[in-house]
């Protein structure tokens, strides 16, 4: 509720189990049939708040704001949004030929509880002694968010978001020497060890957020993969035959298990994504002396038909031409065009995601990964599939039609009643770049699982 476009009028109550089971019955389901009551900081921020208000004010209901535990600052934010929605409901209003109805009284009372506040000066929320209302000053709420200087007498602890450790190691597999790029967080112990890959265009950067929210029981470790980022290969001749150098999915595979034995001498838990799902089964399957688990985020044991894999291998090694003579930014430009990509499109910060693919400077080197890891290329480990031992967490974008049934028909395979598969809601291929806290959630389940 705006009070002349200036003030937001605000509810502060109470009320108990037993008064609500005074309320008759047919009047409290009107109420809550009447009144849709958001709370930001609950349900993942105001972009999906301000998508729920919208969808109520629509419905003709009333979309009532309310808050946690807030600070000056969060409360601030709250009574900005909540005059936004009440301006959208006026639009809306228009639109629809509806009568607009009276100003809500949204739920941002919670100031009163906190004796300190972060903010040097309080936020200006007070009873009206004209019109004996709680209102909160829209204008004061903006001055106070972009002047904004924190009350150092009132924190008692600050925290040091932790650090990736950033380093090379030298791994020496088969006729490939590589310079691999390994990105660190967490204790350095070996008896609880992951190993992140990320897909095609990926760098290990694209894990560090999933690594932080895990590190605190884990040492998680993810790396460039041959082909990607800063990691550097070349074959042991020396003599710069570099170009015909392969990078076959046994190649890589070898290549991060000679990684692991310099890492641990025990068995770690691997984590992949599409391109990186495909080498952590493979390792899974035939290196399971090493690999106590495996996660699979929108992964495939590859083509069953051998004419469908020739197709695939056809069309890779085009697009590794493609990469070579036209350059990353217009290969990138291309490829996330794709339909695997569509509600990637729709992420906010899509620019940044595409931006951070141009981060590889061996070209190549990177045309070679795509030919040669091609699952065109990559034997069907479907029949493997029926053998194996390692438990495996199979997760997918819950719009990703042509995964989830690989998925599903994965899951029909596996007979050891260890492995499980989970669908991510509201997100496609890339589920851990969209929607992450669920992919977090179903990781630690699955982690814990494992002996």
């Amino acid at each position: 509720m705006i009070y002349n476009q200036k003030y937001l009028i605000i509810m502060h109550f109470q009320i108990s189990l037993q008064e609500i089971m005074d309320f008759k019955s047919s009047y409290f389901c009107w109420i809550l049939g009447f009144i849709q009551v958001i709370k930001p900081s609950v349900i993942g921020g105001f972009e999906n708040a301000a998508s729920i208000a919208r969808w109520a004010q629509q419905q003709g209901k009333m979309a009532v704001v309310s808050a946690a535990f807030e600070s000056g600052l969060g409360l601030s934010a709250y009574i900005l949004f909540s005059c936004y929605l009440e301006l959208q409901n006026a639009d809306l209003c228009k639109v629809m030929n509806h009568e607009l109805a009276p100003p809500v009284a949204h739920g941002l009372g919670t100031y009163q509880w906190l004796k300190e506040d972060v903010t040097t000066h309080p936020i200006g929320i007070c009873r009206n002694p004209c019109s004996g209302l709680v209102e909160a000053s829209v204008a004061n709420a903006t001055q106070l968010m972009q002047k904004f200087q924190i009350n150092h007498r009132s924190i008692r602890r600050t925290f040091t978001e932790e650090q990736a450790l950033r380093h090379q190691l030298i791994v020496n597999s088969k006729d490939v020497s590589s310079s691999i790029k390994v990105l660190e967080i967490g204790e350095r112990i070996d008896d609880n060890v992951l190993i992140f890959l990320h897909g095609f265009l990926g760098t290990g950067e694209d894990w560090i957020p999933i690594m932080k929210a895990i590190s605190g029981s884990a040492r998680c470790i993810t790396i460039d993969l041959p082909g990607h980022g800063g990691t550097k290969i070349q074959n042991h001749s020396g003599n710069g035959a570099a170009q015909e150098t392969t990078l076959s999915i046994d190649i890589v595979a070898d290549v991060v298990c000679k990684l692991i034995e310099q890492i641990t001498p025990k068995k770690v838990t691997l984590v992949g994504y599409s391109m990186g799902a495909r080498i952590a089964l493979y390792m899974a399957l035939r290196f399971g002396d090493k690999i106590k688990g495996a996660v699979l985020l929108s992964g495939s044991p590859g083509l069953k038909d051998a004419i469908a894999r020739k197709i695939r291998r056809a069309k890779d090694d085009s697009r590794a031409c493609s990469l070579v003579a036209h350059g990353l930014q217009a290969f990138v430009d291309t490829w996330y065009t794709g339909e695997l990509w569509k509600s990637l499109r729709m992420h906010p910060h899509f620019d940044q995601i595409v931006s951070s693919r141009l981060q590889h400077f061996d070209v190549e080197s990177l045309s070679r990964s795509l030919s040669d890891l091609s699952i065109g290329r990559q034997p069907s480990l479907w029949e493997e599939l029926k053998q194996c031992k390692t438990p495996l967490l199979v997760i997918v974008g819950e719009k990703d039609g042509k995964f989830k049934a690989i998925a599903e028909e994965m899951l029909n395979e596996l007979s050891d009643g260890k492995s499980e598969m989970v669908e991510i809601p509201d997100c496609g291929h890339a589920v851990h770049l969209e929607n992450p806290l669920p992919v977090i959630r179903a990781m630690r389940r699955f982690f814990t699982t494992l002996k």
